[in-house]
């Protein structure tokens, strides 16, 4: 491997010199950013905490919200400091690492949604063969699967990548991707075209196809049902159909930015964050306002861990008094009636 490149330096030209424009992208980022933070932790602590939680389709949405930190923790710093900083530069190896977390956020995060699909048609459409279908050696397994091959598969990618030579030395966007990096080599890789076709396919239209054919088969399974049978499968689906939407909407945005980069500064700031920042933004906002389980645990968290002693909790009764039984003649008979 040429040390030489890795040690290189890439310039992001997108930005523009520090000013009104920048310190305010800066505070709009940093706000959706500290947000982002906040409420993927407090969903992952309430399904960590909460027993009746710990179900296959929390425990995918908890390794969602996961992904979701791991999408903006591997972007977002860097923007904000480019935003502020006269020069906004990365190293060529910091550049491949954050194509690399950024990937892996995306392509993990298609993945998983696939899986959340597959639960929701077992548990729809195979209701009383759900337990003996989602087992928790299967959810282990399914887990394992959503890293273990992004993660595999992107490494190969960057390890492609960074044996590319580098002629260029500058990008015109808010922080690294592939398409961006091999930009800068000196010459045409078909090899690092052909794989990226691949992965694009096992990664992305393969999840994709998969969650559209789970829905299908739901769909033709709830055609069948009463309606109130039906609308208890669309409160079932309803926050997963539009976390998938969102993210689906997120992606292909991304994909048109990637490939037309010549756009104003402000329209470049809005797409870059809009997809490492939004879907892992509005994914816990959905889940919880959704989701009754989610609303009634995070309730439930709030009155007995935060607030134990300022609310009239239901489980709290306060010791009954004793009423004393009176005789005709005025004396008490015993310890009396609790009231």
């Amino acid at each position: 491997m040429n040390q030489t490149v890795l040690h290189s330096t890439v310039f992001f030209t997108a930005y523009g010199p520090p000013g009104p424009l920048n310190y305010a992208a800066f505070f709009l980022t940093f706000l959706l950013f500290f947000i982002t933070i906040f409420a993927n932790i407090s969903l992952m602590l309430v399904i960590y905490l909460e027993s009746s939680l710990h179900k296959p389709m929390y425990i995918f949405l908890f390794n969602l919200a996961v992904n979701g930190l791991i999408g903006c923790l591997s972007v977002c710093p860097k923007i904000m400091d480019n935003l502020v900083n006269d020069i906004k530069d990365i190293s060529h190896k910091g550049c491949l690492l954050q194509v690399f977390f950024s990937s892996v956020y995306a392509s993990c995060a298609y993945v998983i949604l696939a899986v959340m699909a597959y639960d929701r048609f077992v548990s729809i459409c195979k209701p009383l063969q759900y337990h003996s279908i989602m087992t928790p050696s299967k959810v282990k397994m399914l887990l394992a699967l959503v890293y273990f091959i992004p993660i595999t598969v992107l490494a190969f990618q960057m390890f492609i990548t960074s044996r590319l030579p580098v002629c260029s030395y500058n990008i015109n966007k808010l922080f690294c991707d592939n398409l961006a990096v091999v930009k800068l080599s000196c010459v045409e890789s078909a090899l690092s075209n052909l794989y990226g076709i691949c992965m694009i396919a096992s990664l992305v239209v393969l999840p994709f196809v998969l969650v559209v054919l789970s829905y299908v088969k739901i769909l033709l399974v709830c055609l069948k049902v009463s309606k109130e049978s039906r609308k208890k499968a669309f409160n079932t689906c309803a926050p997963h159909l539009i976390t998938f939407i969102n993210f689906s909407t997120a992606v292909l945005f991304s994909v048109i930015y990637n490939r037309h980069s010549t756009v104003s500064k402000e329209v470049n700031v809005l797409i870059s964050v809009q997809f490492i920042l939004f879907p892992p933004l509005v994914h816990p906002i959905i889940y919880g306002i959704r989701t009754k389980e989610i609303r009634t645990c995070i309730t439930k968290i709030i009155r007995t861990r935060i607030f134990p002693n300022s609310l009239d909790f239901p489980h709290i009764k306060s010791e009954p008094k004793l009423v004393p039984i009176m005789t005709l003649d005025g004396t008490a008979a015993g310890q009396g009636l609790p009231v």
